[in-house]
């Protein structure tokens, strides 16, 4: 059996700790998409971590952990993230990257920085990880795959010259900046190929002879609904697909192997970078008061360590990400983080010129939108340690019921904490 793990709206909305709870009943984990550029943060009994690259299975013996072939593969974090992994007393987990995953390369890097900074009050909020160069190399077929890795020299070679070519248009004649050597990307992409040659292999193949023998598979997405480049506000969006659908393309298996589909929903919400949000708060000291009582060491991105954009819960754009993932289940995080309020808002609605609509818009239409509240009261206690439904406050109760008739998935998990025991089943 397939499921997938999945974000609702725009990220960070607690998927590492789902992933790294299920993964107990997994044998295979996957990250289908995305790369270093966003992070899960697991606590679990070898200490507090925050992954960016690697599965979030990978704290298991008996699973395998695979970086499929969406995922953009910076060959020289993995192997950082792995050894930081080992080095804090986590026994080195098996692993498999595709032999068809891209490689980011440092002029991805690079590049991004050099956009952003052009672009500079215009920018897309770029964590400038390289993640769009790369996507953008990706599709117009000048990425390297690691499978040339270990190809043609010729080949090889020859591809370096005409990448270098492309890019050094741009680099020289828009950015103003030194240019590509070939020799040194060559020489890059080898010492690349010694780093990852231990744990390349066809990963698809792996994956699907692992579900003719009955093994179950975990994918594990990055990001949210609402970063989708087709489905979420454009172009404020991430470079690659974040929904469940896109896990059997990376991961070469059929549509139909995914029969569970959680989606990982956050009692409040939150956003890292530029675009619309509608359900933001934009009276600071609120904001701020939410942002330090949120998450499990605040409302900080887990890999650039920025301030994250807050908001009260959107169920708009929340009943949005969960049919566009399909959601089977719903997963509500942060539950325990609202515990401080006397009244908790939710945003039901969003008014466009004049109109209330209950339908998650096109980003033109995103921009006039206001929100609709309705507001619920607060519980004023700590639900932490609780691990039965029923013995939650009323108040916190009626909210949760009533976020799981906006989004009309059943809500089956409420994480109330940071730690891994920290799930209520419903």
């Amino acid at each position: 059996m397939v499921r997938a793990i999945v974000g609702a709206c725009w990220g960070d909305e607690g998927k590492g700790k789902i992933t790294d709870m299920l993964a107990e009943t997994s044998d295979i984990v996957v990250r289908f998409q995305g790369g270093s550029n966003a992070g899960h943060t697991i606590i679990n009994n070898y200490g507090r971590f925050a992954l960016h690259l690697l599965p979030s299975g990978v704290f298991y013996h008996h699973t395998t952990s695979i970086l499929a072939s969406g995922v953009a593969l910076n060959i020289p974090y993995f192997v950082k993230e792995l050894k930081s992994l080992t080095d804090a007393g986590v026994p080195k987990p098996k692993i498999l990257v595709s032999d068809r995953a891209q490689i980011l390369m440092p002029y991805h890097v690079a590049l991004d920085t050099y956009e952003e900074d052009r672009l500079a009050g215009r920018s897309f909020g770029s964590t400038r990880s390289g993640i769009a160069p790369f996507y953008s190399d990706k599709y117009s077929k000048i990425g390297f795959q690691v499978s040339e890795l270990f190809g043609s020299e010729a080949d090889l070679r020859e591809k370096t010259e005409r990448v270098c070519t492309i890019h050094n248009a741009v680099i020289e004649n828009l950015y103003h900046k030194e240019p590509l050597k070939p020799d040194e990307i060559y020489a890059t992409l080898m010492e690349y190929r010694d780093m990852i040659a231990p744990y390349v292999c066809d990963t698809s193949r792996f994956i699907n002879e692992a579900l003719k023998q009955g093994k179950n598979v975990l994918l594990e997405g990055q990001l949210g609904t609402l970063k989708d480049p087709d489905n979420g506000i454009y172009p404020m969006v991430t470079s690659s697909s974040p929904l469940a659908a896109y896990g059997a393309v990376s991961c070469g298996i059929a549509p139909y192997e995914i029969q569970d589909i959680t989606c990982v929903v956050k009692a409040y919400s939150s956003a890292v970078g530029a675009g619309e949000f509608v359900s933001e708060i934009h009276d600071e000291a609120k904001a701020d008061e939410l942002r330090h009582h949120g998450g499990d060491k605040g409302e900080y991105g887990a890999t650039t360590g920025r301030p994250r954009r807050v908001g009260w819960f959107d169920a708009v754009a929340s009943r949005y990400g969960c049919r566009v993932q399909g959601a089977t289940e719903v997963a509500l995080t942060v539950v325990d983080c609202l515990g401080y309020l006397d009244e908790i808002p939710m945003c039901v609605g969003y008014e466009i010129d004049g109109k209330v609509v209950r339908d998650f818009p096109n980003t033109s239409e995103l921009k006039k939108a206001k929100p609709v509240w309705k507001t619920f009261p607060g519980w004023k206690q700590d639900i932490r340690g609780i691990r039965n439904y029923d013995e939650l406050p009323e108040a916190c109760r009626t909210y949760i019921e009533a976020i799981e008739k906006e989004l009309e998935v059943p809500v089956k998990m409420v994480s109330n904490g940071p730690e891994r025991e920290d799930i209520i089943y419903r």
